[in-house]
């Protein structure tokens, strides 16, 4: 059967004698590579990535919509080389290598378009562009209507009264048409200027060298004043501006090479015509069959919302909204959902709650569930079991109001993520389509378009509500049971949801951040970049814009006459890549590179710092991201608490800015020594590794005993350091390139020191083997609590693909595990406070290290206590080390 949209389309044609017709021409290669960088990276529940071809479906979608084509092509560019690099063989050559999970999408993107029986082409040494150029250019004749969608702008040297070209901005949802009026009022040049524009500009994506110095406006100015690239040259001694002339000048050649790679081959010796672009729609049974295969479950209500399995998917639900809260609503197993518009539900008001019981579904308005006694009570019953769908974000919005919630058995979100860790989107809605055969669509726009009643407006986010609550209800049981399956029902009901109440607790409590310290940071960081620019104007002779790389470039390449590392269309470049290679050439490059360091520290983190402050509080309440990495471990947002750079004193001073909350208490840091290490000793029970722990050894200096066969005195800190850092790399599955560019040596020397670490750890070898071969017969590692992490392309023919996988294989269980520990352990510690009846309480936890605040006089409890639960959260073959330390300050407490 013929979508509605598309059979629509063909009565619109067979009614009529006189309807036009249009060409669509998409440029495959650039859609889906904004669609892959555009959305995060999802996968189907066969591990494969999907999100570009999802993205590039969403656009086809509105395209066939909008443009309701007669005639239709996707082109692709054919591979690397083209006709172009026998003029340039550089062309395209400074592109990053296409990401291994956007190059297995390509073959899934085509089998999708023979679905929606889309023809697609490609054509060996040309570029889709080319393709694309050469059927505008034949349709054309006919005075018919083209469209073209692309990414890039190379294309619009086709625009005329007949060829408009829609270009992507903002990765793939927002789209600019470009026609010859809007291209002159927007760009100041007409369609024929394109060639010119791009060849004196050139184009730094595609490697194209144009004239260094011009860009956008420069060329558009010669362009005005001299309409072509010809006329520019043939009056070269008239171009105003001593520098331009003589880049013009110079760069004569690399302009006119330009000009010939950018240039648009209308003429490809293409096999196909416009009679086989012709578009009648498509099947729609085809086109289902591949959305669920692919887990597109929300797209397939734009296919035809009238079908019957969308009616029987929007069917009525019944429930009732609450006027006044009475106990007789709840059950002792109740599903609740907390609506929250927004993300961030420390500040998000709450919208509506959902109570759906066995028999019963209900809608209670915010106002009245937030000011409910019975609501209260129950929330507060603990032995009233409660189902939700994010117990942290739930407790934490409601302990705003007051109201603390008990009793919480089972949270849809962490079962979805220890089920499914690589998938990004854990909403009810899309975990509904991976449980639910029936594919339950729970989006509110679509409310009342498919089912068999209208939803009145004003009851749509109640409906939306229930039907979350509802669905969170009845895949419990299913979800559970896959848990179990998968021995992991433990590791969600024991770990991550009694610490997801404790990340609650802390976020709700915050740090307190001494807010006119910060302020200070920031005076003192803007005088020291004042300094640095003075002395750097000092070092160059002149005073310049130290921000702008158009001015540091001529400086350091022309004028200090520094050795040029690369350049860009726009001259020199000026990254810190290339700055680092040239530290030791001049005196001016280490302190343009302090200069951007403390220009960050400034902006990101003082300044980011100061706007998040609670202005009612006085303290930052950062979120904790549970359900977010492969391995297990805590991320933090708004602000990211974490990732406060320590390497500079000056950003290490920053937590000089947090503080204990009360005057008298002090900040206390716990901190896990060697972990990964020690879980690798565990694992791989390594006799020589394991020893060492045991002796409480230096396992640095000890791994540079082993490997370099010296006794310990002869162990200068260059061993030292080579063996620290094979260690960590072991523990991050490092290759011999990724240690010879750590380390500054050969990738030889590199390998044969991995080697020689083998040889004196065979135990961790044989591990890394084992490993290996397990996951690729099971799909899968797991930590020592059983977190898995799912390794799809463990088997994969592509090299790069599998040696990834096997290197993610090697360290997932080790990395994970580690943070398995940690979290037991704030579990632990939690609990160890709460029955000491101890005022101390958990603020952060960063990576391996947990900060407490507490009054002074607890110090002494703390310091015994605290290390000791740490120690022995769980038992390993090899002791687990804390060291800690107190302080006035985070700073200080380090």
């Amino acid at each position: 059967m013929k979508s509605h949209l598309i059979q629509s389309l063909i009565n619109q044609r067979l009614g009529g004698k006189n309807v036009s017709q249009k060409l669509v021409l998409i440029d495959g290669n650039s859609i889906i590579y904004r669609a892959f960088f555009a959305l995060p990276l999802l996968n189907n529940d066969k591990g494969v990535y999907t999100n570009a071809v999802y993205g590039f479906t969403t656009m086809l979608l509105r395209i066939l919509e909008e443009e309701k084509p007669t005639h239709i092509l996707v082109a692709f560019d054919a591979g690397k080389t083209t006709f172009r690099h026998a003029t340039f063989k550089d062309y395209k050559g400074g592109r990053q290598k296409t990401p291994p999970e956007l190059s297995e999408q390509f073959p899934i993107l085509k089998d999708l378009l023979d679905s929606f029986q889309i023809p697609h082409y490609q054509l060996d040494q040309y570029e889709a562009d080319d393709i694309i150029g050469t059927l505008a250019t034949t349709w054309e004749t006919k005075k018919s209507e083209v469209t073209v969608i692309s990414g890039d702008k190379d294309l619009l040297q086709l625009v005329n009264d007949h060829v408009s070209v829609y270009v992507t901005k903002k990765g793939i949802s927002d789209v600019e048409t470009y026609t010859p009026s809007y291209m002159e009022e927007k760009m100041g040049i007409t369609p024929d200027q394109v060639i010119d524009y791009k060849a004196l500009m050139g184009d730094s994506s595609d490697n194209i060298p144009g004239v260094a110095g011009v860009g956008q406006k420069t060329a558009a100015k010669l362009l005005q004043e001299y309409k072509t690239l010809e006329n520019v040259y043939e009056h070269i001694n008239d171009v105003r501006g001593k520098k331009l002339k003589e880049n013009l000048i110079t760069y004569k050649d690399e302009a006119f090479m330009s000009k010939e790679l950018v240039t648009i081959k209308r003429d490809t010796p293409i096999t196909i015509t416009t009679d086989d672009l012709v578009y009648n729609g498509f099947e729609k049974d085809d086109v289902l069959h591949t959305f669920r295969d692919l887990g597109f479950n929300s797209l397939i209500n734009r296919i035809d919302g009238n079908d019957e399995e969308t009616e029987r998917q929007l069917e009525d639900i019944d429930y009732t909204i609450i006027e006044q809260v009475t106990d007789s609503i709840f059950s002792k197993n109740t599903a609740m959902v907390v609506e929250l518009l927004h993300d961030n539900y420390h500040r998000a008001q709450i919208e509506g709650i959902g109570i759906v019981t066995e028999k019963y579904n209900y809608f209670i308005p915010s106002d009245i569930a937030l000011q409910s006694p019975a609501f209260k009570k129950w929330a507060n019953d603990s032995q009233y079991k409660k189902y939700v769908f994010d117990a942290k974000k739930s407790s934490v919005a409601l302990k705003h109001h007051g109201i603390h919630i008990k009793g919480i058995v089972f949270d849809m979100l962490l079962a979805s993520y220890l089920l499914n860790p690589a998938e990004n989107n854990h909403d009810i809605s899309t975990i509904a389509g991976r449980y639910d055969k029936r594919d339950v669509q729970l989006d509110e726009s679509i409310y009342g378009k498919g089912s068999k009643k209208k939803v009145p407006a004003t009851d749509i986010l109640a409906e939306h509500i229930v039907r979350k609550t509802y669905t969170l209800y009845t895949l419990k049981c299913s979800m559970e049971e896959r848990l179990k399956e998968n021995s992991q029902l433990a590791l969600m009901t024991e770990l991550e949801l009694p610490l997801s109440l404790v990340l609650g607790e802390m976020e709700y409590t915050g740090v307190k951040v001494d807010e006119s310290r910060l302020f200070e940071m920031g005076e003192d960081l803007k005088q020291r970049l004042a300094n640095l620019e003075e002395e750097v104007h000092e070092l160059a002779g002149e005073s310049f814009n130290l921000n702008s790389p158009k001015q540091l470039g001529p400086i350091l390449f022309e004028k200090l006459e520094l050795p040029v590392i690369k350049k860009t269309k726009t001259g020199y470049s000026t990254a810190a890549d290339v700055l680092e290679k040239l530290e030791d050439k001049h005196p001016i490059i280490p302190k343009i590179l302090l200069y951007r360091q403390l220009g960050k520290l400034q902006s990101t983190y003082i300044e980011g710092l100061l706007k998040v402050i609670n202005p009612n509080t006085k303290k930052i309440h950062t979120r904790f991201n549970q359900a977010l990495t492969q391995t297990g471990r805590l991320s933090s947002i708004e602000p990211n608490l974490q990732n406060i750079p320590i390497r500079l004193e000056e950003g290490r001073k920053i937590r000089q800015a947090f503080v204990p909350d009360k005057s008298d208490w002090i900040m206390f840091s716990a901190d896990y020594s060697q972990i990964e290490l020690r879980v690798l000793a565990h694992i791989a029970n390594d006799e020589k590794l394991t020893h060492a722990f045991k002796a409480n050894a230096d396992i640095h200096t000890q791994t540079a005993q082993d490997v370099f066969h010296v006794e310990k005195e002869e162990v200068t800190d260059q061993m030292r350091r080579q063996a620290k850092a094979v260690n960590f790399g072991i523990v991050y599955g490092i290759s011999d390139y990724g240690l010879s560019q750590n380390l500054g040596i050969t990738r030889k020397e590199a390998k044969a020191f991995i080697d020689r670490y083998f040889q004196s750890y065979p135990g961790v070898k044989a591990y890394m083997d084992e490993i290996v071969q397990t996951a690729g017969h099971k799909g899968y590692v797991t930590t020592l609590m059983n977190r898995r992490r799912y390794l799809p392309e463990i088997t994969s023919r592509n090299f790069n693909l599998r040696s990834f996988a096997e290197r993610t294989a090697m360290n997932t269980p080790i990395q994970g595990s580690a943070a398995d520990i940690i979290k037991k352990a704030m579990l632990d510690l939690d609990i160890a406070l709460k029955k000491e009846h101890v005022q101390a309480r958990i603020l952060l936890q960063v990576h391996d290290e947990l900060i407490l605040e507490a009054p002074k006089e607890e110090l002494d409890k703390l310091k015994t206590l605290v290390p000791t639960v740490m120690e022995n959260t769980v038992e390993l073959n090899v002791p687990l080390k804390v060291d800690y330390a107190y302080g006035e300050s985070w700073y200080d407490a380090k």
